[in-house]
């Protein structure tokens, strides 16, 4: 009875997961609620994956992660990369996936293709290569780097950590190294070839601004009741040869785009939404009297703007957003930061009119008009990556190789000095909010509830497939189905089973469910586990076919302004590749060794 109950709850699990109806948090909720209400768990052992030390782990690498981040660690190397726009695009991603694979080693990749997406923008736009080319390359190096050591994916460490639970030795921090270099070269390779001949050639949402966006500028002009101005049509004073680009013409209550504007004339208390350099808009101001910068509210105090406050950004709507789901009308976006939507750009196309009644999802990139004030709050939401060049970034660059060392010690403590990397990871998070590398405030906000919430709600899941016997009977049936007399095939079946399942569900899910089952599978055999477990860990970060399963696949889907079908085109092939290329690697790197 146990086990129809404890299935039931799995196949649910997997379609809340897969089909996201809910939020994952709350699926993972949930799942905790319901091993302890049907008696399946006692509630200490329901609740055990908040004390997991893979929870732990994942949590203090998520503020080493931002502390490398605040420092400005990736952000000096990614600019860096700026210099070398000139390359041909198959050099670029190989000098992409060099950078992208040696930091995803060693921190969250997340933060790292987050922060390479604005210096990518700038490299496409000047080297005229398409985004479509480049984006979701990155994303799969970002994945491929992660499998080089335990450190480098929440996968990894949870694999170590069911690893130890089921009273293995666990993993070395550089156990991963060796097979996932070779691992991550074929991927490259692969990726290198294909990519520029399977992606479509597609521009996202900044190409429709110049490429020196930049040092342009959009701001608001009010025109008095002496303007010289008044009573003059729009087309007379921008024209063509006008360096200053009418965007909208606000009056009261109404807001017309240039286009129907130009045979209007301007009134009093007209506001001009322009776009133009620093130098061009001074000049326009001077060149009219009666015209002046819009003014803001700071503090209860109206205060003239001195300077261009307005410019045009791009904004990413990340994955578990609060503001997915929602219609763009519903956020607030005015009212709360003085942020306007001008277009959305949805799977390579582009939205700029009836944007009010969008409803937005994960991937959808906003062009924004705000203020720095109104970016800066709109980037404590969380919700949205406000993507600008990484150098306009305000890092604690005095603390960079403080951060730096600190990981280091993370990774030396860990690799050779025998202490548990949860205990590692978090002494180094605590030093990272003692030196000041990061704020309280930072540190939390790095932590991905979604994540955290996941693996605590997953954990158990492992540990009730144990208690029940469900494991022990899925064992048998796959025993007599790939056979005893062929490991080989058994580290196959495993690593391409764990790629479908983390394709639609999640990296950190698919790794639940199957590590058990892959320990149990070498004590059936009679052989040790570390094999099998390997291609858990290797599958689970195969997640290259759908922007579902891989929070770094669904990051880039707006700025490369990919559809669904772009990930299937190039993901499968490369799934198949890696499946191969795992099938013979694993063995060979992992030798089937007998039980003691």
């Amino acid at each position: 009875m146990e086990i129809a109950i404890l299935t039931a709850i799995i196949l649910i699990a997997v379609v809340l997961f897969a089909t996201r109806w809910v939020a994952i948090e709350i699926t993972a909720i949930l799942i905790i609620a319901s091993l302890a209400l049907t008696g399946i768990l006692k509630p200490t052992d329901a609740l055990s994956g908040f004390s997991s030390s893979a929870t732990v782990t994942v949590a203090s690498m998520f503020v080493l992660s931002a502390g490398l981040a605040r420092t400005g660690v990736v952000d000096f190397l990614a600019n860096q990369m700026a210099n070398y726009r000139n390359l041909r695009l198959p050099y670029l991603l190989i000098l992409l996936a060099a950078v992208v694979a040696f930091f995803s080693a060693f921190a969250n990749n997340t933060p790292v293709v987050i922060i390479m997406v604005p210096v990518l923008l700038r490299i496409c736009q000047a080297s005229n290569f398409s985004s479509s080319k480049v984006f979701l390359p990155v994303s799969y190096f970002s994945i491929l780097g992660g499998t080089c050591t335990v450190l480098g994916t929440s996968t990894n460490i949870l694999i170590d950590d069911l690893y130890r639970r089921a009273g293995g030795p666990g993993f070395n921090i550089f156990d991963f190294t060796s097979l996932g270099l070779v691992y991550l070269v074929i991927g490259v390779i692969a990726i290198v070839l294909l990519a520029p001949k399977l992606l479509p050639s597609r521009s996202s949402l900044s190409s429709l601004l110049p490429v020196d966006r930049g040092a342009r500028f959009v701001t608001e002009f009010m025109i008095d009741s002496e303007s010289t101005l008044i009573g003059r049509k729009v087309k007379e004073i921008m024209q063509q040869d006008n360096p200053v680009r009418l965007l909208e013409l606000i009056r009261g209550e109404m807001i017309i785009t240039a286009r129907y504007a130009q045979e209007m004339e301007f009134k009093s208390d007209d506001g001009l939404i322009v776009e133009g350099s620093p130098k061009e808009i001074s000049s326009f101001i001077s060149s009219f009297s009666g015209v002046e910068l819009a003014s803001v509210i700071e503090d209860e105090h109206r205060v003239p703007m001195k300077t261009i406050q307005l410019k045009l950004v791009e904004a990413v709507i990340l994955p578990d957003s609060r503001f997915s789901g929602r219609y763009v009308k519903d956020l607030g976006l005015n009212r709360l930061y003085g942020v306007k939507v001008m277009a959305i750009q949805r799977h390579g196309r582009q939205h700029q009119y009836k944007i009010r009644e969008m409803k937005l999802i994960t991937g959808d990139v906003l062009l924004l008009q705000a203020d720095d004030h109104g970016l800066a709050a709109l980037r404590e939401t969380g919700a949205v990556l406000v993507v600008e060049g990484v150098e306009k970034t305000v890092h604690r660059r005095r603390k960079r190789r403080v951060a730096i060392g600190i990981v280091a010690a993370v990774v030396a403590s860990a690799a050779f000095f025998s202490v548990p990397l949860a205990v590692s990871a978090l002494a180094g998070a605590a030093m990272m909010l003692l030196t000041r590398c990061i704020r309280i405030d930072e540190a939390v906000s790095s932590l991905d509830i979604s994540t955290l919430l996941l693996l605590a709600g997953t954990i158990p899941l492992g540990l009730a497939m144990l208690e029940t016997g469900m494991a022990p009977k899925i064992v048998h049936g796959v025993m007599e189905l790939v056979g005893e007399s062929r490991p080989w095939m058994m580290v196959s079946a495993l690593y391409l089973l764990t790629a479908i399942l983390t394709s639609f569900l999640s990296n950190n899910a698919a790794a639940i469910l199957l590590a058990p089952i892959a320990i149990n599978v070498g004590a059936a055999m009679g052989v040790q586990p570390e094999p099998l477990l390997m291609a858990v860990a290797f599958g689970a970060s195969a997640s290259f076919a759908t922007p579902i399963g891989y929070q770094t696949n669904a990051i880039v889907m707006g700025p490369g302004g990919y559809k669904f079908s772009d990930y299937l085109r190039l993901g499968i092939p490369l799934t198949l590749i890696m499946w191969v290329a795992a099938s013979v690697l694993i063995p060979l790197f992992w030798p089937m060794v007998a039980l003691p």
